[in-house]
């Protein structure tokens, strides 16, 4: 059997006859492209042959599936982005069948679901980095080879964006914060490291987020000049409406340190009541009551004080969706192809504490 390339059962290389005979292409050569015009014109097949008695004949179509093929592997081991696909969803299966053989991974689902692309939506930027911090807390021992380079991507594009746009750095603090700590314990207080990988790759990964750290630290918030109407000329039953749309308490107290005319709405004790009311059950109100030195209850310190002990509601401009009959993971707006008869029947907001329960096995 002739040698025919580097895999046996590829129909070998592309040759292109010349006025000095068959010269062979090389894959991603400029030849390659010189020469495609002239290979589509050809209808015989292409003679290869390797002894005087021996020789095999392939067809043109064989010759350019073979080169596709080598153009796609080394795409694959050449490129270090991420793969990307046109439809937005996953299909979410925990155990091979006749149909489908193996099983999604977290990994699999960074790529599907585009979480790169995810993040400069201001409507999901709050969900994927919520959903990172989930992972940051109890999930890095079971990632992947893929899903970490997926997740340390994501999370850098993250902290790039933030550096640009000054847009919520509180919020990728703690996620870096979480992450560190995390890193810290398996990489220094297990005796064995349980990560997957080699140990010397997460200490760079650690060094590198505690750089992140520092520049999130030495971060300068660029102070914009407006001639025109500015929060500060808003009435005050407009300021008051915006403060009582916020749930979280952190966003209340940093706007109520932008005037002294906003401190005071912010200190308003019915707004923290109201956000009391919101996030926590009446019940959990009397085992933590906190008063004031008027006798009064102290809305503000209560809202502090249940939210290390009790989860807070939370709320995302934009979420993943799974519908029970298909089985499928998707962003809502980007849809997924349903053979339901009412599709809204079955869909089914996903936290981000509910996708990390999806992919545990």
């Amino acid at each position: 059997m002739p040698f025919l390339g580097q895999d046996w059962r590829s129909p070998g290389w592309r040759w292109v006859k010349t006025e000095d005979g068959w010269k062979r292409c090389e894959p991603f050569s400029p030849a390659l492209e010189d020469g495609n015009n002239q290979l589509n014109d050809i209808s015989h097949t292409v003679i290869i042959t390797g002894d005087d008695e021996n020789e095999e004949v392939y067809s043109t179509e064989d010759c350019e599936f073979a080169a596709k093929k080598r153009k796609k592997d080394h795409f694959r081991k050449n490129t270090d982005s991420q793969c990307f696909y046109r439809e937005k969803w996953i299909y979410v299966h925990k155990e091979s069948t006749r149909e489908r053989h193996g099983y999604c991974t977290l990994g699999e689902a960074f790529n599907r679901l585009d979480f790169s692309s995810a993040i400069q939506d201001i409507r999901r930027f709050n969900y994927v980095v919520k959903l990172l911090q989930l992972i940051a807390k109890s999930q890095l021992t079971s990632l992947s080879g893929a899903a970490q380079k997926n997740y340390f991507n994501i999370l850098d594009k993250i902290v790039q964006k933030v550096m640009e746009d000054q847009y919520n750095p509180r919020l990728i603090k703690d996620l870096l914060q979480d992450l560190s700590s995390t890193l810290c314990i398996l990489i220094r207080g297990v005796g064995k490291s349980v990560l997957v990988g080699n140990i010397n790759i997460w200490i760079c990964r650690l060094e590198t987020i505690l750089l992140w750290q520092q520049q999130l630290k030495n971060l300068q918030m660029n102070k914009q000049v407006n001639n025109g109407l500015t929060l500060s000329d808003l009435p005050l039953h407009m300021l008051n409406n915006i403060l009582y749309r916020f749930s979280d308490g952190w966003d209340i107290i940093t706007l109520g340190q932008v005037t002294p005319t906003l401190y005071m709405l912010s200190e308003d004790r019915q707004l923290w009541k109201k956000l009391c009311q919101y996030h926590f059950a009446e019940k959990q109100f009397c085992r933590h009551l906190i008063l004031s030195e008027k006798g009064h209850i102290d809305w503000k310190l209560m809202y502090f004080a249940l939210q290390k002990y009790y989860p807070i509601k939370e709320q995302y401009g934009d979420t993943l969706h799974f519908c029970r009959h298909c089985s499928i993971l998707f962003w809502k707006d980007t849809g997924h192809p349903c053979t339901a008869s009412d599709p809204n029947t079955c869909l089914m907001p996903v936290s981000p504490q509910h996708f990390i329960d999806l992919f545990k096995f």
